[in-house]
């Protein structure tokens, strides 16, 4: 892995795109989509991507749902899955 950046950034941009694909990540954890260790796993993964800065352009030129995380996103297929198990 190269260097990573700042938990907190990392999780609010991983909990920032859940939420627009109409994924609540505490709800998946208590139902049992999710476990603790995938959600720690998700921000370390975004941590380690070169693509946080397009991350963050992306979550604020899409304040509305979207229906997939952008392709460079780590994230997006546990993404995909949980918001498909949800509904």
């Amino acid at each position: 892995m190269g260097v990573q950046g700042s938990i907190d950034l990392h999780f609010w941009i991983t909990r920032g795109m859940a939420r627009r694909m109409g994924v609540n990540l505490t709800e998946a954890i208590h139902e049992g989509l999710l476990s603790q260790a995938d959600f720690a796993e998700m921000i370390t993964r975004c941590r380690s991507c070169p693509g946080a800065q397009g991350c963050l352009a992306f979550l604020s030129e899409h304040p509305e749902r979207v229906d997939a995380a952008p392709d460079w996103c780590g994230n997006a297929a546990i993404l995909g899955r949980a918001r498909a198990a949800a509904h």
